[in-house]
């Protein structure tokens, strides 16, 4: 005999075994013919059986017949929306749940922050912080990873630091989320500190946090850090096994310059994606060797692996490193003609920089004239950059003063101008842009190196005595620059002699 038990039995075994959403509908007309719909058990489990299949206006139309839904039914609809990318949906569900005056719960809160994000509603988002304060569900690790993950996605790294430090219990999420945040912020040497704190608390490593600590190594040129995270990668052969991890390492090393070492791990990998060749064509661009990056997206391809807009974008800046101008013309033709893809404002800067780096700056000209679009800073200032190199004048100033349009404020390219006049000994030019630059109150940034010694960043700017050792450096530096004009002098007396 079939009871309201038996048809939650079977609607919780669609719903764990994902069955078809045909099974959810035969069980639901079947509920309907026995008299069982008024259940708030069966309502609640056919809510669940439609949202979980994606089957959201079923859903809906099974939550607005519930005489009155429980709070299960409206953390479901809340989920499920958002799960489904329908965020405004889910905040307007959620004001209807405030309007009937009910109190939500740890697992109503979590979505809520997704939804805010979701439809970059940043004020929205800290008015649920608030219910989250008042309700006394900031100790909750679930509810304040939530609120950190929104922090990172559209409240700004300084506040997601704030909410961090303020978590009485971070979870492996938290630390990963944190972690991440400091990596798209940039803030590479934050990021390897806060991955110490993490170590330091006991936290284990996971395949989540390695690509993110990986591409800060290489960010800030870590290789140390970075051999030492690869060491633990080979000891665990789940990780030796993952694809990410594995791309991350070849930018790690290729970015601290162990083109070597690069090649190694890519020939080591069993399990290749299109991003794995992507990765280490532009690692041999990177260390300007076009003609491997070449062969190796012929080798891509032979394998049966299409190129994206991002692989045509990496060979083509490897051809521009290596100056092979007819093979780059050959491949900035085939993205639409062989790929299909229309060529992008990333194709444009890299065929205008290969062919600006060697001269044909009347075709780089040309070329940006062609553009479908207009063209962005990063196509005009790699055909200034051209320009500079080769002390351009007339194509400088149209590149130039485009830039100045989309760039006011940037004081390279009034630098770069001033430096084709200076070349040409144009002072009427040069103070001209100086005085711009004034008017502006634009002064030039100065150049920067760092060295990493034991885990500390050493940091030097043109000009900078600021460093406890500068007294010592500088003295250092005086000999290596006497010795090595000494060295020049010698080797100029002998081949005279």
């Amino acid at each position: 005999m079939s009871t309201a038990y038996h048809f939650s039995s079977l609607l919780r075994t669609c719903v764990s075994s994902l069955s078809p959403i045909s099974h959810a509908r035969q069980i639901h007309a079947q509920i309907l013919l026995h008299g069982f719909f008024s259940n708030l058990t069966l309502q609640t489990d056919l809510l669940l059986a439609y949202s979980r299949c994606g089957f959201l206006s079923d859903a809906r139309q099974v939550f607005d017949k519930m005489p009155e839904p429980n709070m299960h039914s409206w953390n479901i609809l809340i989920f499920s929306s958002v799960k489904n990318s329908l965020c405004r949906v889910a905040l307007d569900v959620f004001d209807q749940f405030r309007i009937k005056g009910l109190r939500p719960d740890h697992y109503t809160l979590p979505p809520l922050f997704k939804a805010c994000a979701g439809a970059e509603d940043g004020f929205r988002g800290k008015m649920v912080y608030g219910l989250v304060v008042k309700l006394g569900y900031e100790r909750c690790v679930i509810v304040s990873s939530s609120f950190l993950d929104f922090c990172l996605k559209y409240g700004g790294i300084v506040e997601a630091k704030r909410v961090f430090t303020d978590m009485l219990y971070r979870d492996s999420v938290a630390w990963n989320s944190i972690i991440s945040g400091f990596g798209r912020a940039g803030l590479y040497v934050d990021m390897l500190n806060c991955f110490r704190e993490m170590l330091g608390a006991g936290m284990k490593v996971d395949s989540m946090t390695l690509p993110s600590i990986l591409n800060a190594c290489g960010g800030e040129g870590d290789l140390r850090k970075g051999k030492e995270i690869h060491g633990q990668v080979i000891k665990v052969v789940l990780y030796s096994a993952d694809v990410v991890i594995g791309n991350s390492l070849i930018d790690m090393y290729a970015k601290c310059g162990c083109l070597v070492d690069a090649k190694n791990v890519f020939g080591r990998m069993t399990n290749l994606n299109l991003v794995t060749w992507t990765t280490m064509i532009s690692c041999y661009g990177v260390h300007g060797q076009g003609e491997e990056s070449l062969r190796l997206f012929k080798k891509m391809r032979h394998c049966g692996f299409q190129p994206n807009c991002v692989t045509l974008t990496a060979v083509l800046a490897s051809l521009s490193h290596s100056g092979l101008i007819d093979e780059g013309r050959k491949i900035f033709n085939s993205i639409s003609s062989v790929y299909g893809f229309e060529p992008s404002v990333e194709h444009y800067a890299c065929m205008v920089d290969l062919l600006g780096r060697f001269g044909h700056l009347e075709e780089a000209l040309g070329l940006i004239r062609t553009m479908k679009f207009v063209a962005t800073a990063s196509v005009w200032g790699a055909l200034l950059a051209g320009c500079m190199m080769h002390k351009n004048v007339e194509i400088g100033e149209i590149a130039a003063h485009q830039l100045f349009q989309l760039e006011p404020r940037n004081s390279s390219n009034y630098i770069a101008l001033c430096s084709i006049y200076d070349s040409h000994g144009n002072r009427d030019g040069v103070s001209v842009i100086r005085s711009r630059m004034k008017d502006l109150g634009l002064v030039k940034n100065p150049g920067c190196s760092w060295i990493t010694i034991s885990g500390t960043v050493h940091k030097f700017y043109q000009g900078d005595h600021s460093h406890p050792l500068s007294v010592q450096i500088y003295e250092t530096l005086d000999r290596i620059i006497k010795m090595a004009s000494l060295f020049n002098s010698d080797c100029q007396q002998g081949e005279f002699v």
